[in-house]
């Protein structure tokens, strides 16, 4: 298992190295009555300048011109832990509330024609659905942007990691170093015990 330095050192460099997002450097500075789409770029992003255009290309999540209703899930934060609680109800409650608006020809997603048309044209925004500002990053870019940027910077010393997240944060690499390993023994057995079914094991 990788000694807890190494995955400081894995963190840290994340403020460089980390490619979905793209780059982005401190929060902006928005104003608290701002709507929902200015509020996630500025949270989730660290972006203040933005078109639809851009908005819309920076979630289409496979990159396949259209946004799926899992897409629109995303950009809302619902596979984020913090909205585990959220029924499937309410899920697509949000996604036929977004389709409604965007969605012109009703074929159950939204096209960049169509998004574009929405902002520019008709001059509306994305409603906030009460969900928070969208967290949809993976755990280290979220661990990066909300927390390791506030607190922590290039100084940071690995004794200085004590906060509730930092200690979280790195019990899900320890947890995932160990299932790594234990699936790298389980690979070098020839035949897996657990696997076999109980009446056919020698006892």
């Amino acid at each position: 298992m990788r000694s807890a330095s190494i995955l400081f050192l894995a963190v840290a460099g994340t403020a460089v190295a980390h490619g979905d997002h793209g780059s982005h450097g401190q929060k902006p500075i928005v104003d608290e009555h701002a709507n929902w789409m200015t509020m996630h770029m500025a949270e989730e992003h660290h972006a203040a300048d933005f078109d639809a255009a851009s908005f819309f290309i920076l979630h289409d999540y496979d990159a396949d011109g259209s946004w799926e209703p899992e897409e629109i899930l995303r950009t809302y934060g619902l596979f984020d832990e913090s909205n585990a609680h959220v029924s499937q109800d309410r899920r697509d409650e949000i996604v036929r509330e977004i389709l409604g608006l965007i969605d012109i020809n009703e074929d159950g997603s939204v096209s960049r024609d169509e998004f574009t048309h929405f902002i520019n044209i008709e001059g509306k925004t994305l409603p906030d659905v009460g969900m928070g500002p969208g967290h949809h990053g993976d755990d280290e870019y979220e661990y990066e942007i909300h927390h390791w940027e506030k607190y922590h910077d290039e100084n940071t010393k690995l004794e200085d990691l004590t906060h509730p997240e930092d200690i979280e944060h790195f019990k899900k690499h320890e947890q995932m170093e160990l299932e790594e390993e234990r699936l790298e023994q389980l690979q070098q057995r020839p035949i897996i015990e657990e696997n076999i079914p109980a009446k056919f094991r020698r006892d």
